[in-house]
Order: structure tokens, then sequence, then C-alpha cells
């Protein structure tokens, strides 16, 4: 009995350190085959982070040249003038929305008439609705308004544990901007133009979007691919939290007012306490 036992034991432990493995090989497969982005550095990480205007202003170039051509963002025209963001001129934004045209209405007539746009207008969308979109496209595109916000990926333990501590390296938001710097860096197929390493089963409905020298910018910074997914990366995370910077401010004084007050009751509590014999 005891020799029956101990071999049952020995089987069952075989069996959980071949199960193991099993894992770790598979494991090591899927991410060979689905690798994880790469982890960048920005402006906006971290409890102290803040936008880079001039960033978020090239960011909005390669959106309104390139991706505006097939991908909505909900947001509206105002914002790019608010503090925190590309701070656009209230001229500029002006310009900017009276070259789009609204349709409104309807009208003492009772019809719906088009009319130049406005700062607190939204911007238009490509496609009137997701269903002429994807007839059109194949696939509708995903609004850009929240998309640096719903994309995630998995970083793995003991990585996510820390991502939400406040220690060095820690405190990471920002696995969507990555992530989608990875995309525009992803298609590594020259004879498959859907095909992409970062995305889920490497078939992405949009083709390479960007490449060397596409959109031209006006201040000297380089033109690359490389520079373009960090721009429009960081103009996106804009887009869906932009008010981050004020949060982050908010957090900071909050944080420094509970430290005060915990210092005060600590202090409080050993003067009203220290003749009570314990």
């Amino acid at each position: 009995m005891t020799f029956a036992k101990t071999l049952t034991k020995v089987i069952g432990a075989a069996t959980l350190l071949a199960g193991v493995v099993a894992l770790s090989n598979l494991t090591a497969r899927a991410e060979e085959e689905q690798p994880n982005p790469t982890r960048q550095q920005w402006t906006f990480a971290g409890a102290f982070g803040k936008y880079d205007k001039a960033q978020l202003q090239r960011g909005f170039k390669i959106y309104k040249e390139v991706c505006s051509n097939c991908h909505e963002l909900h947001i509206p025209i105002r914002t790019l003038a608010q503090p925190g963001g590309p701070e656009l001129s209230v001229d500029e934004v002006k310009a900017l929305a009276a070259s789009y045209t609204v349709k409104d209405g309807p009208n003492s007539s009772g019809e719906m008439f088009d009319r130049p746009g406005r700062p607190s207008d939204y911007f238009p969308a490509p496609f009137a609705n997701p269903e002429a979109a994807a007839a059109a496209l194949g696939s509708a595109p995903p609004d850009m308004s929240l998309l640096a916000k719903a994309r995630k990926y998995e970083r793995g333990f003991p990585a996510f544990v820390f991502d939400a501590l406040p220690v060095p390296g820690g405190m990471y938001q920002e696995l969507g901007p990555d992530y989608i710097y990875a995309i525009l860096h992803g298609y590594e197929k020259d004879e498959d133009p859907n095909w992409n390493a970062y995305f889920p089963g490497h078939k992405i409905a949009m083709a390479k979007p960007l490449t060397d020298g596409q959109v031209d910018y006006t201040d000297g910074t380089p033109a690359t691919l490389d520079q373009y997914a960090k721009d429009v990366a960081s103009f996106l995370y804009w887009a869906a939290e932009p008010t981050l910077e004020d949060r982050k401010s908010l957090g900071v004084k909050v944080m420094i007012f509970l430290l005060v007050l915990s210092c005060l009751m600590y202090f409080t509590k050993r003067t009203i306490w220290s003749d009570v014999a314990h």
C-alpha cells in the first residue's frame, strides 16, 4: 500500500511537471507568433507626465491628412484649442471648422441644409454610417476617439501588478499607445499588405497606412514612420483622455493633502493619549 501511494504521488508529480512544461512551450510559441508591443517612452507617462504640445499638433496633422479618410474622430473641434492639448489658436480652430461642411436643420421649411462647420461641431465622419463604411472598405474602421484607451494587451505576471503600483517603472497606463505604435510597425510582409505581427490573428483589414516621407512636417521633425507612429499614438491618447494633465495634477495635490492629514492625525493622537497609561 505504501509503495502504491508513493508510486501514485510520483506519477502525479510527473504529470503535473509535464503539464507545466507543455504550458510553458505553448506560451512561448504563442508569444513567438503573437509578440507583445514593446513598451515605449511617453511624455505623458507617470504621475507627473504631460503632453508634448508640438507632438500633439503633428499627430493631429497625421490624423487629418491620413486617418480621417477612413476613421471617425468623435470629439468637438474646439477641444483642439483647450489647455493641455494641441492648443491651436482660436483663429486656427475657426478656420479648421469652417473647412468642413456640416449637415444641419431642419430649417423653417422643414428641410436639412449644409453649412460651414463651427468650433462646437464634432469632426464630420468620413462615412454616413458604419454600413456605408463597411461597404466601401470591406470592414467598418473603428472610431478613433477612444481607440487608445480601448486597445490593450496582456503583460502577464508580475508586470501587471507593478503597473498599478507607485514604484519605479510602475503606474503604467499607456498600453493603448504602445499597441497603436506597434500596429503601425507591424506590417512586415510586403507580399501581404494586410499581415500584421501585432494584430490578433495577424490579419488586419487596414493596409499599411503610413510610410516614410508621407506627411510633411514644418517644424524640422524627421518625417519617418517611427516618428509618425509616436506622434499619432500620442494624439489619439490625448483624444481619449484630454483632461489627463488636470487629473494628474489633482491626484498629486490629493496625495500631498492626505499625507499631511495623516501626519497631523498621528501627532494629534500622540498628544491626546501621551499621558494615558497603556
